[in-house]
């Protein structure tokens, strides 16, 4: 049996990072995560947006990020397993974990960190004839690649962050940009929405997607509505670009055995969980007691407090603070 000393799931930023401080403190180190990319929500979500409250960037696209996470993680050459989803953790003999996977497979590791971010996600279907026959054939929920939208007119539907985003990220991107909303308020930061309203872009409220028109092979038109008085406008669009949100699911999580509070993981100030042994840092993490920030820079802090105390769990003559990186000869 090769157990770790540590099995980092979930490859976010948190556990990215968490990833590299584990190998800072010489410990063996192996990532899991069920997609077959590292980057998390990052990676999948808004590869190719700005990230504004990264320590040390004044901005960063999300996927440049996410490349320099890598290289600084991947430094110790920790062992990583990707398109892999662990649905058990239980301990044998010895006090190790057993990680049990999908692809029929065990994992063993001295301590665990729960890395997961939010769990599962998907995004929320539009529902409307047509949307289902041409997604992917214009109709998007992610933008993986901005060169799809160069100068096309792109129909966003959405009014949370992701949309107002999107919106002025493409507004001198697309050719044209209308962003359409079911109602007035929006569900994004209030700075990003003032700028939108002056931006340049199609901004129409109360209004939603009927149907989507296409020639078989792409989407070519939109037939939008006010949901107030009914009247349809019909719309030459290129692209759509949905972002009504997502739906988060710990899935088998739940089923490990932690303490759960609602969609997170009870945890203490040492990011220690239920199960002496696991750890739990980011999204996920539910701290007694604590305000609850889901920014990149608090999981940051946490996956260094639970790599710490996670190697003076299976050392105890570790020091948890071993000192400041600056001091340290690698």
């Amino acid at each position: 049996m090769d157990a770790y000393d540590i099995t980092i799931v979930g490859a976010g930023p948190a556990g990215l990072f968490a990833t590299f401080y584990a190998g800072l403190r010489q410990m063996k180190v192996k990532l899991i995560d069920a997609l077959e990319e590292v980057g998390g929500q990052v990676a999948v979500l808004y590869p190719e947006k700005y990230i504004y409250d990264v320590p040390g960037f004044r901005k960063i696209l999300a996927k440049e990020l996410v490349k320099s996470m890598v290289d600084q993680a991947f430094q110790f050459n920790p062992t990583v397993v990707l398109g892999e989803r662990v649905l058990s953790i239980r301990k044998i003999d010895g006090g190790i974990f057993q990680l049990d996977t999908d692809k029929a497979r065990s994992h063993y590791s001295k301590t665990v960190l729960v890395t997961a971010g939010v769990g599962a996600f998907s995004p929320n279907k539009l529902d409307a004839p047509g949307v289902a026959e041409y997604e992917g054939k214009g109709i998007f929920y992610f933008v993986k690649d901005k060169q799809i939208f160069k100068d096309k007119r792109l129909l966003i539907v959405g009014g949370g962050d992701s949309a107002v985003d999107w919106a002025l990220n493409f507004n001198n991107w697309a050719k044209k940009v209308t962003l359409v909303h079911r109602r007035d308020v929006f569900r994004a930061h209030e700075g990003s929405v003032a700028e939108l309203m002056k931006c340049g872009a199609e901004v129409k409220l109360f209004y939603e997607v009927k149907r989507v028109i296409g020639d078989g092979k792409w989407v070519k038109k939109a037939v939008i509505y006010d949901n107030r008085t009914k009247e349809e406008t019909t719309i030459d669009v290129d692209s759509i670009l949905v972002n009504i949100g997502f739906r988060a699911d710990l899935g088998p999580i739940r089923n490990w055995g932690l303490e759960i509070r609602g969609r997170e993981i009870k945890t203490n100030g040492r990011m220690e969980t239920s199960i002496p042994g696991v750890y739990v840092a980011g999204d996920l993490a539910g701290q007694v007691d604590s305000v609850k920030l889901n920014l990149i820079a608090t999981g940051y802090a946490q996956a260094a407090m639970a790599v710490n105390i996670a190697k003076n769990f299976i050392d105890p003559t570790a020091k948890i603070f071993p000192g400041h990186s600056s001091e340290m000869k690698l």
